[in-house]
């Protein structure tokens, strides 16, 4: 993709909101847009993916997995074949990824013997695997990687656009993490009820000061109504489809 000039409509469309039961809600997933057009697709669950085709008319060629959860990687086997044979697109993908979870990524999808029943062929051979750690230049932005709290430590990560916005990915709440950005949307993993893995709506109103709460905008809930519930408290809920405006990226973001 070409750098992006400094100007223009920003926005993160959510191709799905809902949590893994969720299907309805289609898979959480979101892209960044600028003035329509997508720059980065950020997880790719198997509605993620049919919503992202039906949405755009072809694949992505930019994509960030935040964790391997099958809810968030289930279509990557499919984008894999749609890559793999279109010579113009195979190894063009640029597939960003937290350097803890690549060995992850590579046990769940790409150590299965014989990707092509033919043979000849590697996954990542449709991809152009990028490791990344605190920080990434993509299309002429600084993003940043930060970990969160999601099952086991440094296996699930958040991504911010300085400036602009911040996907938590799933997670418990990160207060100490999100503190570091003062003006930036920030899309927030949350159902009605939390548990170990996931934020819930009073682990959020406790854990977060009314300033922080006012900027969130929450997805990964597990149902319609559950959603509902949510909006009648007060809180900004993300339905599929819906295009998030966020702020143009900051000075610091740009190369």
């Amino acid at each position: 993709m070409s750098a992006v000039a400094d100007d223009g409509s920003w926005a993160l469309r959510f191709l799905g909101v809902g949590s893994s039961a969720a299907v309805e809600l289609g898979s959480a997933s979101a892209v960044l847009e600028q003035d329509g057009q997508p720059r980065l697709m950020i997880d790719c669950g198997t509605e993620a993916l049919s919503a992202y085709l039906a949405h755009y008319g072809e694949p992505p060629l930019a994509l960030f997995i935040t964790h391997t959860h099958l809810d968030h990687i289930g279509g990557m086997e499919r984008l894999f074949f749609r890559l793999y044979f279109d010579e113009a697109r195979r190894g063009r993908c640029r597939l960003y990824v937290p350097a803890p979870v690549v060995p992850l990524l590579q046990a769940r999808l790409a150590d299965y013997p014989g990707v092509l029943a033919e043979g000849g062929a590697n996954y990542w051979d449709a991809f152009q695997l990028i490791p990344v750690s605190r920080s990434f230049w993509h299309a002429g932005l600084s993003f940043e990687v930060f970990p969160v709290r999601h099952h086991q430590p440094d296996t699930a990560f958040g991504l911010a656009l300085r400036g602009s916005f911040v996907y938590t990915g799933d997670t418990r709440p990160i207060p100490e993490q999100l503190a570091q950005y003062s003006i930036e949307t920030i899309a927030h993993d949350c159902g009605l009820v939390g548990n170990p893995s996931h934020s819930g709506l009073d682990d959020l109103e406790r854990e977060y000061p009314a300033e922080l709460l006012a900027r969130l905008a929450l997805y990964h809930y597990g149902s319609a109504e559950q959603g509902a519930v949510m909006a009648a408290r007060g809180h900004r809920v993300l339905q599929p489809g819906e295009r998030l405006s966020v702020a143009s990226p900051g000075p610091t973001s740009q190369r």
